[in-house]
């Protein structure tokens, strides 16, 4: 984990090519600390970080972000609000590139939606 004490993975699920998290969020964590002291938010590079580190749990490799083709943060993620986050994950793998398509959640309420390509690293 690149940032330790961020979050605690409560669940991860693979069917097929879906993997369901369930993720809860430190909101004591520094990061949130300076992004922002009063009305603390979850900076979108810690969301795609731990995307990546979800995935890479799943398929036991390590990864590199290659690119990101679509990222819509759509609500924000209050880490006091909204403790438990929901992350689904398609994810395919073909000649040493995964891609993911995200959509994380809280509640009925969609705050991300990202499409991204990995590079296994070997």
């Amino acid at each position: 984990m690149l940032i330790e004490g961020l979050y605690t993975v409560r669940s991860l699920e693979q069917i097929d090519q879906d993997v369901k998290a369930t993720v809860t969020l430190n909101a004591a964590h520094d990061v949130f600390k300076g992004h922002f002291p009063d009305s603390p938010v979850m900076p979108g590079v810690c969301m795609i970080q731990m995307i990546k580190e979800l995935i890479e749990q799943t398929l036991d490799k390590k990864l590199f972000l290659n690119a990101v083709s679509n990222v819509k943060f759509m609500a924000i993620i209050n880490p006091i609000v909204n403790k438990t986050i929901d992350l689904t994950l398609n994810i395919s793998e073909m000649d040493g590139i995964v891609k993911v398509k995200n959509v994380t959640s809280y509640e009925d309420t969609v705050a991300l939606k990202l499409s991204a390509t990995f590079k296994i690293m070997e």
